[in-house]
């Protein structure tokens, strides 16, 4: 008896641990189960939930900001280095990439996940980034580059775009829009900085290894953000997994920049100087030449920001696109308003019997159609992120402390579903909240809208972007009603550019006019 007593003490205090931790236990999960915050767990830290989402990461990255008033710090094991600062508040945003912009430049993580970039301008810093926005300057100020954009786009549109579209209308096919958008805007590059149209939007629709190899980088840089450095390092080594996509990306680049770049050095060598006219090629060489050979070697330097402007020109644009149409074929009463505004200010000149077209002045006067692009970004931005790292220790304007080299991820995505900076309705499409009392285009702070980033470092091709954008748009608008396949799913993907998960499948009917 007396041994039961002596052994049942003994065990109480195990069992009140149990019954406390229990109980703990318990009213956590009550308390935490309608939570979108990650477990930060001992020795793996928030790992578990980065993957569990990993499906999904811009909307849970939102979910969790909002949760958690605009600004985040996540961890990841500890033996991995992943410690980072997620953030989309408007003041942290504006500290950052504007009012110390000094203290915040891409920094050597960046560099490191974005490698396959080279030295061009998205991944320079200082100096460097200094040559490298001085040489874009030069190319899309030159007095001839708006005419060349307009005659490039309009061809493409004509001939490439326009005939894809009756081909798909007439048969009653269905069609990837997004496949389309992508091959129109690699193409429209491609001429622009290379002088050289690749074909891939044309009716038969050829399989061009580096027009594809711009969606394996766009997932692959998403992975190496969210995994460990040693995990997509090691995977790098071997030749497996997403980073053997890259490697062949990487591949595909290389083998079409290049032999342009060989042929158009050798062209440019037998011609007088009265005999040769504005091509972006040439003009980066001569930008080249002007910093007097101090940077690396002239095909080194020029694939590098040729990749990246091909990089930028060819995923924002079509990304842009895709969800714009989206969004008008689920919102019809934006598409009526749209044709009427074409109606009410346009005079459309018929170009053939079947398309019409509209040139840069035209577009210019769609301030509706503007509008809708501009909400549009603000719902589904490109660029869904961007990475900076302090040099020196700082303090946001949000009260967070980051140390030197602390990763942190600006979520410009979640920016455009904040009640707090777009209201009740921030979820709905209404291209009306960007139109003035006056009837004009409504101004936004890029640290409120960063859809072309903000800063130094706001993008150098946003006007050129919107003259794309509403050319295409205008034009299809007019010619097709454009609608989405029943049931075919909407999503983002898991992509550093926030391309549609299954692509954008429609059907067009030809408008009689």
């Amino acid at each position: 008896m007396a041994y039961s007593i002596q052994s049942y003490l003994e065990t109480l205090p195990a069992l009140f641990c149990f019954f406390f931790l229990f109980c703990y236990y318990y009213s956590f999960c009550r308390r935490w189960r309608n939570s979108s915050l990650p477990t930060n767990w001992p020795v793996i830290g928030m790992m578990p939930g980065l993957v569990r989402n990993s499906h999904r990461l811009q909307d849970y990255g939102t979910e969790v900001l909002k949760e958690s008033g605009g600004t985040f710090e996540a961890s990841g094991p500890w033996f991995a280095n992943m410690h980072m600062v997620l953030t989309c508040d408007p003041a942290n945003i504006h500290y950052i990439l504007s009012k110390n912009f000094s203290n915040y430049p891409k920094g050597p993580e960046f560099r490191k996940i974005f490698d396959i970039l080279g030295d061009g301008i998205f991944n320079a810093d200082s100096q460097l980034w200094e040559t490298h926005r001085r040489v874009t300057l030069s190319l899309m100020h030159h007095p001839s580059f708006l005419k060349l954009l307009e005659v490039t786009v309009w061809d493409k549109v004509e001939k490439g775009l326009l005939p894809v579209l009756q081909n798909c209308a007439k048969t009653g096919s269905q069609l990837d829009l997004q496949d389309i958008f992508q091959r129109f805007a690699f193409d429209s590059i491609s001429k622009l900085v290379l002088d050289h149209d690749p074909g891939s939007l044309s009716l038969d629709l050829p399989n061009i290894p580096c027009e594809k190899a711009f969606n394996d980088l766009a997932l692959v840089l998403l992975h190496r953000h969210i995994l460990p450095e040693r995990y997509w390092k090691l995977q790098k080594w071997l030749g497996i997994g997403k980073e053997k996509k890259l490697s062949k990306a990487w591949d595909a680049f290389d083998q079409f920049i290049y032999p342009r770049i060989s042929l158009k050095q050798e062209k440019r060598s037998k011609m007088f100087d009265e005999e040769r006219r504005f091509v972006g090629l040439t003009t980066l060489m001569e930008a080249y030449e002007e910093t007097n050979n101090s940077i690396r070697d002239a095909k080194a330097f020029m694939r590098d920001n040729i990749l990246n402007l091909m990089f930028a020109g060819r995923d924002t644009t079509s990304t842009a696109l895709t969800w714009f149409f989206w969004l008008i074929a689920t919102n019809p009463w934006a598409e009526e308003k749209i044709l009427e505004e074409i109606a009410n200010e346009l005079d459309v000149v018929k170009q053939g019997q079947d398309s019409r077209l509209f040139n840069v002045q035209q577009s210019h006067k769609l301030v509706y159609l503007h509008a809708a692009l501009c909400e549009a970004l603000r719902l589904y931005p490109p660029v869904a992120l961007e990475h900076k790292a302090p040099v020196q220790a700082d303090i946001l304007p949000s009260g967070v402390r980051v140390e030197p080299n602390t990763k942190l991820i600006l979520f410009f995505y979640s920016m455009g579903r904040m009640e707090s900076l777009w209201g009740e309705d921030c979820l709905e499409f209404k291209p009306e909240r960007w139109i003035s009392e006056r009837g004009r285009i409504r101004h936004e702070p890029s640290f409120k809208f960063p859809a072309f980033n903000a800063g130094p470092r706001t993008c150098l091709g946003k006007e050129m972007a919107f003259v794309q954008m509403k050319m295409v748009a205008a034009s299809i608008i007019y010619n097709y009603h454009v609608q989405v396949v029943d049931g075919h799913p909407i999503s983002p993907g898991d992509s550093i550019i926030i391309q549609m998960k299954q692509g954008l499948m429609v059907r067009l009917f030809q408008r009689n006019r």
